[in-house]
Order: C-alpha cells, then structure tokens, then sequence
C-alpha cells in the first residue's frame, strides 16, 4: 500500500474539472514546460491555458459528441490524491473509437506530472479509467505509447495489457507499441490491490 508518514494511507481519486480547479490545472501543466516534458492525456488543456472556462465548454462538447470520422465522445478526469487534495495526474478516456483512433491513440491517454513520478501513481490511475470503461460497456481497451516509453508500456503490461503489435509513427518518427487490455478480467485481478487505494 502507498503510505505517506505524515498522513497515512495514501487515497486516490478521479474528479471531473471544474472552475475550482483552474489555478491547480494550470500549475499542473506548466510543471511539464518546467520540466521539458511530453504532455498526454489532459484533454487538450495545455492549448487551454488562457481560456480554462473555454476548456470546460470544450470538455462539455467533447463528452456529447456522437461519434463520426472526425471525433469521438470522451472525458478528462484529474488524478486527485486526497491526502493533500494534489492533482497527481491525469486521464483522457475515449468512449468509443473511429478508424483514426483504432490505428493510433486507442481509449486512454494519460499522464503523470513530472514531481510525482516512480511512485507507482499511473497503475491507480489507468485502474480507474479501466473501471469507467467497463460502466460504459467498453469490453476491451486499446492503447498505444512510444517504445522509448517503458514507463508507459510498464503501466499496461501491469494492468493486464498485452501488446499485440509494433508500428510505425511517421508523423511523429517513433515506433510506436499497441496493447490491449481485457477490462474486466484486468478489474478482477487488480482489484485486490488498488481498491483499497481509490476513494
């Protein structure tokens, strides 16, 4: 278990973005400039920066797309630990996907700001995404990361992920890995260790 000498047990949660948390959003991404970072799985907010109230419509909007060509619906979600009410990370879910996002991106994207790394937080984190995927009738989930990203790859192999294929990223001049995790049988055998770590 996560455990903090100052406050116990640590707990972890996702919240939806509101305006309360606009000061707090925009140190989250400004820490990932700070630390010459990729930035993922925050919903577009770091295009957002001075417009944090036209990021919120934008969420909105996103969340109630019907799913076309072009667009598919989705929703943000804070990583909270609520030991220190700390957004820790964040999480981008795809609730359906286009043939663009089947052979690139995937459901999930995700992200944990650079000071909170190494400590095991993106396991909850995609934990819980998986638990929103299975109320949405999402059976199996497919992400993609840099190969240069074992971090990332570390996190779905430990959520159940099996990669099934390497591909090429021209756009971006990487190789990118796939994996797909079976949702509710990664649910089932991970309960035991994050359920006690979610609020």
């Amino acid at each position: 278990m996560f455990k903090r000498k100052d406050t116990g047990p640590e707990l972890f949660k996702h919240e939806a973005p509101t305006l309360e948390r606009k000061k707090d959003a925009i140190k989250y991404i400004k820490e990932f400039y700070r630390y010459n970072s990729n930035i993922n799985g925050v919903g577009g907010l770091d295009r957002y920066l001075k417009d944090y109230n036209g990021w919120l419509e934008h969420l909105v909007m996103r969340k109630n797309t019907i799913p076309n060509e072009e667009s598919v619906p989705s929703e943000t979600y804070f990583l909270v630990r609520c030991n220190d009410n700390k957004i820790v990370g964040m999480i981008n879910i795809r609730l359906a996907l286009n043939e663009k996002l089947r052979n690139g991106a995937g459901h999930i994207g995700y992200s944990i700001r650079p000071t909170e790394r190494r400590k095991g937080y993106n396991k909850i984190n995609l934990y819980l995404a998986l638990k929103r995927c299975d109320e949405c009738g999402i059976e199996e989930v497919l992400m993609d990361c840099d190969k240069n990203n074992p971090a990332s790859a570390k996190t779905m192999l430990a959520l159940g992920g099996i990669m099934i294929k390497e591909r090429e990223n021209k756009e971006a001049n990487i190789i990118e890995q796939v994996f797909k995790i079976d949702v509710k049988k990664s649910l089932k055998e991970n309960a035991c260790k994050f359920e006690q770590l979610i609020k």
